[in-house]
């Protein structure tokens, strides 16, 4: 488990109003929201949000994790925390947003969703108005958001991934892994969710099956889907991996320089040089993502 000794404080949200946060919306961006997604569990997505989201702090960049994945809160075990309150608590006004912020390795900053995201539906206007300013926070504070959704093509996944500005799709050289990625992508293309949706291989033997299965998933969507697919990077099935999960220690943080580590890095260094810029200014940042979850939700 990561020492507590890396951890950082967390800075007290300043309380201001709308109009004083936002008194210029026209080219305002704020963070970057990027749900992480899979057709099927077992990809070792949570994996990739949490080294992805370590090595972007090593890298300069301020990172936060929203842990979205609801009933399954693997990014918090993974990182070896145990958050005291959720969104759920800050949703129903009990708390604040730093309350629910979890401070973890290099500055990366994890929030739990637990049941929060699902009480969106029974909020009044007023009360989501209230939870948009206070989610207002991480435009401010974060260059990233990542957020670590479900597996599979639920309404609540759907729900996460519909309302990022960017998603990545994690998928395995298995045959069920890129008949289910491109079941989710399939229907990301019909509702025109996305123009384009970034792909990691993770798993692979080597490279050269890396690219084959990317090859597969690329050819797939080309050919019958109304999207873009752009393959960020592949990770080998190394031991080091499967012993960094056991053990609650991200082998980004622990092991840099392994290939694991090196492939996060490169997977990460393309995610800082390709900003993207889809939308009216205004819908993006955590305060685009949270109003038009609460549109989705509600």
């Amino acid at each position: 488990m990561w020492s507590k000794a890396s951890r950082q404080p967390v800075p007290r949200i300043i309380k201001a109003s709308r109009e004083h946060l936002f008194t210029s919306e026209q080219g305002y961006k704020g963070s970057r929201v990027i749900a992480v997604s899979s057709g099927k569990g077992g990809v070792g997505k949570t994996s990739l949000v949490v080294n992805l989201g370590i090595t972007l702090a090593s890298l300069g960049q301020r990172v936060v994790i929203f842990d979205a994945d609801l009933g399954m809160a693997n990014a918090e075990v993974m990182m070896g925390i145990t958050p005291h309150y959720t969104l759920f608590d800050c949703v129903y006004g009990h708390k604040d947003i730093e309350d629910v912020i979890i401070p973890g390795p290099l500055g990366v900053q994890l929030v739990s969703g637990g049941s929060g995201f699902l009480e969106l539906a029974n909020l009044d206007g007023s009360r989501r108005q209230q939870l948009v300013d206070s989610l207002s926070y991480f435009d401010r504070e974060s260059d990233f958001l990542l957020i670590d959704t479900g597996a599979g093509i639920s309404k609540n996944v759907l729900g996460f991934v519909a309302a990022a500005s960017e998603v990545i799709v994690v998928i395995t050289p298995e045959p069920t892994s890129l008949a289910d990625a491109y079941s989710l992508i399939k229907v990301l293309a019909m509702f025109k969710v996305h123009s384009e949706v970034m792909i990691v291989v993770n798993k692979a033997g080597d490279e050269r099956e890396a690219r084959r299965t990317a090859q597969k998933i690329e050819s797939l969507v080309e050919q019958f889907l109304q999207i873009r697919i752009s393959s960020i990077g592949w990770i080998v099935e190394d031991k080091l991996v499967t012993q960094a999960v056991k053990s609650q220690e991200p082998f980004s943080l622990f092991h840099p320089n392994s290939q694991p580590g090196l492939s996060i890095t490169k997977i990460a260094r393309r995610l800082i040089s390709g900003q993207q810029d889809e939308g009216p200014a205004v819908e993006n940042g955590a305060r685009g993502f949270i109003r038009r979850l609460t549109r989705l939700f509600g």
